[in-house]
């Protein structure tokens, strides 16, 4: 070894060494050699919620994969080590999960940003596809993609999010009634586990790996590369919306279109609690609104219900709209929304998946984007789905409500159960037990998002302190059998919560944790297992 790679190499032991310490020599490390620690910033104590800061101790920018694997190696071999790593793409996380309090941020967009698009020609067997890194975004691979007239099957509405971010959660948007989650669409990963092993894992190879990943929260390995399954992209779509009043019809609606694979390609929905709500939830909608219903007026419904769908049009640009407008006309006729208040548009495909782009352009123009965000996501069985939104509507207040709340019907059959992810099975009445997962499985489940705004302006800390109590007593009321719900991108303080979360699938993510990662070193920010380390041979544990 040449002199200067032998001191690159000797400082990087001895600052992982300090960090590793149980007795805390240091506070951050400074600059040094090929492993790219760099002092903390503010970026890496803070995330899109803005309610947690943890600060750590340092911030990998890594240049490879392999750079992530020496770090996970070196960490899991110092058995006296204390120190946990957390992977962090854009962080649009809401209580801190990419956060790691005294450890290691690995910033996930420092990785070469390689997106190669592999497409298959006429007669050509198997399937289109592009090879990713995960710190990349998802509206690059869109952009790339499209160049080849390809675009990946399942979305998450906000497209400036990484790949390997969302497929630790499960990414989720209207597609995913037809085309399940992001998790669903996955054909090969890259991931390095938490004991520094990098690994090629795919349904058929290192499969254990493969689905504990997906949906797994970061818990058991870092994602450095992924292989999305692609289609082709459409020119244009319409995007139509219809108005409701009553709640029964709206769901009705909803899960006859879901039922409609074959005509519809997109379905969501939302909950129209105010004028204010009505207006800026048609920021991206590029369509004359006439709807103005006065919200309380003497007999009038106290809040409004709007179904989106949209209808793929293969043509190219220029040519005759008539076939997608004759699709939609039909399916109109099988719905029951308000009389005449549906509205629709031709755009892009593009504009349509880039559409919160619009609004996120909207929100900082108004000073209400960098701000405290108190969501609160969750799926609800379709049983329990209106007595959810009684205690939802029950709960918050409409006139002082900032943001959209979604309300739409995915099915459980395009869903892997091997993953990690969970859905809840169904609701059950005040007098019975809940069952073990996987029994009685309801087919359609519900995905509810409160996604309000904290605005400094008018909302202090005790006011947004109120906002995430609110969030606790909606989730906690909703995770009861009568409901059933369970959170989407959860965060739960107490190990029954998570054991209750995951319900039959606990002892077998437990076990995977074991095999993965059993020093318990990724994600500590989603606080669901102690980091493990010893001292003088003692078994010790700590957060």
């Amino acid at each position: 070894m040449e002199f200067p790679a032998f001191v690159a190499t000797l400082n990087v032991v001895l600052v992982l060494l300090a960090l590793s310490s149980p007795f805390e020599f240091i506070q951050s490390p400074t600059d040094f050699g090929p492993l790219n620690f760099l002092q903390t910033t503010n970026d890496a104590s803070e995330d899109f919620g803005r309610i947690v800061f943890n600060t750590p101790s340092a911030v990998l920018r890594p240049q490879s994969p392999t750079e992530i694997s020496q770090l996970l190696k070196f960490l899991s071999a110092s058995s006296f080590s204390k120190v946990t790593v957390a992977a962090k793409g854009v962080g649009h996380s809401i209580h801190g999960q990419a956060q790691a309090l005294n450890g290691i941020v690995v910033e996930m967009g420092s990785l070469p940003s390689a997106i190669k698009i592999h497409k298959n020609g006429a007669g050509e067997p198997g399937f289109s596809y592009a090879d990713v890194s995960g710190g990349s975004l998802w509206v690059e691979l869109l952009e790339e993609s499209l160049k080849h007239g390809l675009a990946p099957r399942s979305w998450t509405d906000y497209l400036y999010l990484t790949v390997g971010g969302t497929l630790s959660n499960a990414g989720i948007s209207g597609q995913t009634f037809k085309h399940g989650p992001q998790i669903s669409n996955v054909l090969e990963m890259d991931v390095v586990t938490g004991k520094g092993d990098l690994v090629t894992c795919s349904p058929t190879r290192s499969s254990e790996l493969f689905n504990a990943v997906l949906g797994g929260l970061g818990q058991f390995g870092i994602i450095t590369s992924a292989r999305i399954l692609l289609q082709e992209a459409p020119e244009r779509v319409k995007w139509v919306r219809a108005f409701y009043d009553d709640f029964d019809v709206f769901t009705k609606d909803q899960e006859a279109l879901v039922s409609m694979a074959d005509k519809v390609d997109y379905v969501e929905g939302f909950i129209v609690l105010s004028e204010q709500s009505l207006h800026s939830s048609f920021v991206a909608f590029p369509s004359n609104l006439d709807f103005a219903p006065d919200f309380h007026a003497e007999g009038s419904p106290a809040v409004y219900y709007c179904i989106e769908f949209v209808v793929h049009n293969q043509k190219q640009t220029g040519e005759s709209d008539a076939e997608e407008d004759q699709v939609v006309e039909d399916i109109a006729k099988l719905l029951n929304f308000i009389p005449s208040r549906i509205y629709s548009v031709s755009v892009s495909y593009f504009d349509f998946l880039n559409r919160v782009r619009m609004e996120e352009l909207s929100l900082k123009s108004r000073g209400l984007w960098d701000v405290s965000h108190p969501w609160l996501n969750m799926f609800v069985p379709r049983s329990g789905i209106k007595k959810f939104t009684e205690l939802l509507l029950g709960t918050i207040s409409p006139d002082t409500f900032e943001g959209p709340i979604l309300i739409y019907p995915i099915l459980r059959h395009k869903w892997n159960s091997n993953t990690s992810a969970v859905l809840p099975t169904r609701a059950y009445g005040e007098e019975e037990e809940e069952e073990e997962e996987g029994e009685e499985e309801e087919e359609v489940v519900y995905i509810v998002g409160m996604l309000r705004s904290a605005n400094p302006s008018v909302c202090s800390r005790e006011c947004l302190e109120a906002m995430l109590e609110q969030n606790r007593y909606i989730s906690e009321a909703a995770g009861r059998s009568v409901i059933g719900a369970k959170q989407y991108l959860p965060h739960y303080a107490q190990e029954q919560q998570w054991r209750r979360h995951f319900g039959g699938k606990w002892g077998r993510f437990l076990a995977r944790k074991q095999e993965f990662d059993p020093l318990g070193i990724l994600a500590p920010g989603q606080g669901i297992f102690q980091r493990k380390y010893s001292i003088g041979g003692l078994g010790l544990s700590s957060q």
